[in-house]
This record gives C-alpha cells, sequence and structure tokens, in this order.
C-alpha cells in the first residue's frame, strides 16, 4: 500500500500544512498541497506513469518518490525557494461605514487541521490503529471532535466512529476489510460545531502471490 504525507511547517510566525497524496494508479499522479488556514498558496504534481504497471518493487520505489516530493517542497519552502504569499489579515480593523463584507466570506467554514501521527505504521497486518491530532489553523488543539473513519473502494462500507480527547488526540483502532477498487482510500473526517477537516491517503492492495 502507498499512502499520503501530512505535515505542520512553521516558518516566522506563520504554520502552513503539507499534504502528498498518491491520487491512484489510474491518474498515477503525486500532487502535495500546500494550505494556510484552510487556502491553497502552492500546489505541484509529478506523474509517475513510467513506474506503471505497479508490481511490489515499483510500489516501493513510488513510496519513496512520494516522500521524497514531499522532504521536497518542505524544504523549498524552509529555504525561500518556494515563497508562499500569505493573504493580509487585519484583526481588529473595523469595517468602513455602510460596508458589509461578501456573503461567501461570512459563510465561509473554518478548516480543522488533521495529523495521522503514525503515517508509516498505521497498519500491523489487517489491524489498523489510527493516532490522530486534530487542532484549529492557529495550533490550538480541538477538544472533543467528532471522527469518522471510511475505507473507501473496500468490500465493508461501514464507517468507524471515535471522539477526539480534550488534548484533541484520539486512538481508533479497527480490522481492515478486503480492497476492492484500485483508487481505494483511508478517509478521516473530523469536526465540532464550529469547523470540519478531513484526510485521505491512496491506499492500494498487496499484490497476490500465486
Amino acid at each position: 500500500m502507498v499512502f499520503g504525507h501530512n505535515s505542520n511547517l512553521k516558518v516566522g510566525n506563520a504554520t502552513f500544512h503539507v499534504q502528498t497524496e498518491d491520487r491512484g494508479e489510474s491518474h498515477a499522479l503525486i500532487d502535495t498541497t500546500v494550505y494556510y488556514q484552510g487556502r491553497v498558496l502552492h500546489r505541484r504534481t509529478n506523474n509517475y506513469f513510467d513506474l506503471l504497471p505497479l508490481d511490489e518493487d515499483r510500489q516501493e520505489a513510488l513510496k519513496l518518490r512520494l516522500e521524497d516530493q514531499h522532504r521536497t517542497v518542505i524544504e523549498e519552502i524552509r529555504n525561500g525557494t518556494v515563497q508562499l504569499l500569505i493573504p493580509p489579515a487585519t484583526p481588529g480593523a473595523q469595517p468602513a461605514p455602510n460596508h458589509h463584507p461578501p456573503a461567501q466570506s461570512l459563510n465561509e467554514p473554518k478548516t480543522l487541521v488533521l495529523e495521522l501521527t503514525n503515517a508509516d505504521s498505521w497498519l500491523s497486518g489487517r489491524h489498523a490503529t489510527l493516532l490522530l491530532s486534530i487542532r484549529e489553523q492557529n495550533g490550538n488543539p480541538v477538544s472533543n471532535a467528532q471522527i469518522r473513519v471510511e475505507i473507501e473502494g473496500s468490500e465493508n462500507a461501514e464507517a468507524t466512529h471515535a471522539q477526539a480527547g480534550t488534548d484533541g488526540c484520539a486512538q481508533i483502532e479497527f480490522e481492515m476489510p478486503r480492497i476492492t477498487d484500485s483508487t481505494a482510500a483511508l478517509v478521516i473526517h473530523a469536526e465540532d460545531h464550529t469547523a470540519k477537516g478531513h484526510l485521505r491517503f491512496a491506499l492500494r492492495a498487496k499484490p497476490r502471490v500465486a
């Protein structure tokens, strides 16, 4: 199986969320997106057509390529090769008379930042153990967030539900269903009364040995 990577990166006073995913063999794309307070500031996509069709060795090569792209984007943000333009914020500013913000900005939902802290070791055999951290964009933990975990593209569509603790962390365990689709994914949703967030990791069944 090939997983994605998620990292929070602090540069100066700003914290960025970097997410890299394999879009699945049908697309053959490695996609890295950089978020700031729910807004996309940078995106990088590279194909891996040269690795198709995937076998066990090429899956390992894809995993290494995905990890390398994730690390490269983070390093380029740190050293300034990738310059991120942060939208200006004016906290506390008073609107001009008779000025009303656009309805879209009033209704724009806040985004929670989810991190799978054991992304490289969450699956042992068929037993899954997810260690999750759920935070606001400013880094504060989200207490008692409601969590839903689904395995898309599997024989069992039943979701697993849990609730984060007061520290914004949760441990969720379940048995992995059999993967039935080449675009299968581990999808994690979290929400509280003010915001929502999600993570999506592409999954791939191991080839059967004859």
